[in-house]
């Protein structure tokens, strides 16, 4: 991929050029790519907030992920 830096003129970097055949394989990768910038509906914000509140309380109950899937394939 041959990316290209686009500066102002002050050399600040303000995007990004990326030729339409490798911004088409990423499309195909990630089909969702193009809204990924849209803001989460306001249910959404709230239930992040609601378990990153939950997670503040208790953070004993954290584990890493890999714990749980041993805990399930010994059927616990």
């Amino acid at each position: 991929m041959r990316l290209q830096v686009i500066q102002d003129g002050q050399g600040k970097e303000t995007g990004v050029f990326i030729p339409m055949n490798d911004w088409q394989l990423i499309k195909n990768s990630y089909p969702d790519i193009e809204t990924i910038d849209k803001d989460l509906p306001e249910w959404e914000k709230e239930l992040i907030d609601q378990r990153l509140d939950a997670i503040r309380k208790t953070p004993g109950r954290i584990r890493p992920g890999d714990e749980l899937l041993k805990e399930l394939k010994r059927g616990i």
